[in-house]
């Protein structure tokens, strides 16, 4: 546990000296990987969010093939609303498709909370992970996931994917009752999801609020915000770093910090070093343009070079792209951007 907490990125994390850049990515283990694509043949994404060797394989998948920082725990961001009893589905080409979309406050009302023993397969799985990540590069931490309360709500509310959020947000300017009582249903799920998984062995989370970019600074401190801060509090009270990302969350950069992150996850539309002032004394993840691993490995490892550069004036910052990794994107190329990451002199 001491060599663990020693790692490069959990040390980043607290803001502390490292002995390199750490670098993991999101969505890291998954449809980039060959190994990935042979093991789920035939299987449904929530079937191997929900079966512990699945969720220990894949993980492991990418730690093993780049020997990267951190593992984040395979998952999805609906599969606890799934566990809860809500009839939903990931439709391949689309994404989660909810059967009966929230409209009132009896909708919210029959969603279940979320305790441990209805999801014994995620400690499983964390567990399992926590023993083999402990004999990997001297210990590789385990990130734990959760989607938050905005972005899952936004699921509920239209039914599936969606671009404007238009019906979520008439909810939440409509009928503020309701999104309240949705909002905090959400975050004591997210909150038990997280817990669940920190305490199995997870030594770090990571709150994505994927869909955060379609609100006003005022909107997100009004409707939002508080129900992430929740979420984030409950799981500091566990005492692991907590980071918080969001997709085109340049205006709000600040306000998630604020939320409760010690490491707030920038995307790539926003320069780290416009980005390091707006998130005060806290560390930053990110931030490299996922596109930039399909072009030449010196552009990309040039691209690679200013990031880092630019992450040397925050408390601490590990390095990631500024999204996911892309589904047709080369392992190799990833494997040099992960190598020439971990090599960078900081000195």
């Amino acid at each position: 546990m001491t060599s663990l907490q020693n790692s490069a990125f959990l040390k980043a994390a607290r803001g502390e000296s490292v002995p390199h850049t750490p670098v993991w990515f999101m969505r890291q283990a998954g449809r980039s990987l060959p190994e990935y694509l042979k093991l789920r043949e035939g299987i449904a994404m929530l079937d191997s969010c929900a079966d512990p060797e699945l969720i220990v394989e894949i993980t492991l998948q990418p730690v093993r093939r780049y020997g990267v920082d951190a593992a984040i725990f395979f998952s999805d961001i609906v599969l606890p609303l799934k566990a809860v009893g809500v009839d939903l589905d990931i439709v391949p080409g689309v994404g989660p498709v909810v059967a009966n979309p929230v409209r009132t406050l009896a909708d919210v009302e029959a969603i279940p909370d979320l305790t441990a023993d209805q999801i014994p397969y995620i400690t499983a799985a964390v567990q399992g992970l926590v023993s083999e990540l402990a004999g990997i590069n001297g210990g590789t931490p385990l990130i734990g996931f959760a989607g938050a309360p905005f972005t899952v709500a936004s699921y509920l509310v239209e039914g599936g994917p969606s671009k404007e959020h238009a019906k979520t947000k008439a909810l939440m300017f409509g009928a503020p009752d309701v999104w309240d009582a949705l909002m905090r249903k959400i975050s004591g799920i997210s909150a038990a999801f997280l817990e669940t998984q920190v305490a199995a062995g997870a030594s770090a989370v990571q709150l994505f609020d994927s869909w955060a970019g379609a609100l006003t600074p005022g909107d997100y401190v009004r409707h939002v915000q508080p129900h992430s801060a929740r979420v984030l509090a409950q799981v500091g009270e566990l005492g692991v770093p907590r980071i918080h990302f969001g997709v085109g969350t340049t205006n709000l950069l600040d306000l998630m910090g604020e939320a409760g992150a010690d490491v707030v996850g920038v995307d790539w539309r926003t320069p780290l070093d416009r980005a390091i002032p707006m998130v005060g004394d806290r560390a930053v993840q990110g931030n490299l343009d996922p596109t930039l691993v399909f072009a030449p490995t010196e552009v990309m490892t040039a691209r690679a070079a200013e990031v880092i550069e630019a992450g040397r004036a925050a408390r601490g910052h590990i390095f990631n792209l500024g999204h996911g990794v892309i589904p047709s994107t080369d392992p190799d190329q990833l494997a040099r951007l992960t190598e020439f990451v971990q090599s960078y002199p900081l000195d």
